[in-house]
């Protein structure tokens, strides 16, 4: 069972990764390689992170703690 400030710390570490992953796209673009399966890995990686972000709501709620809006950081107007 992943704990909050492990979840934190994954979705941290793999969207420091994720922007790797764009730089590295846009290299291979510019190189003229084909960059179809970095951008496959890329989506793969967003839909990890969005899980990761959703499990980490559940446990933040479960543990009676606030749960930001996508919008304006979690403003209600």
């Amino acid at each position: 069972m992943a704990t909050l400030d492990h979840l934190r710390a994954e979705i941290e570490r793999m969207r420091v990764q994720v922007s790797r992953q764009r730089k590295e796209i846009l290299q291979l673009q510019r190189a003229g390689i084909n960059s179809l399966p970095a951008e496959a890995l890329l989506a793969r990686m967003l839909s990890n992170i969005d899980k990761m972000c959703a499990e980490r709501d559940r446990l933040k709620k479960e543990q009676g703690g606030p749960v930001k809006g996508k919008v304006l950081g979690g403003r209600s107007w």
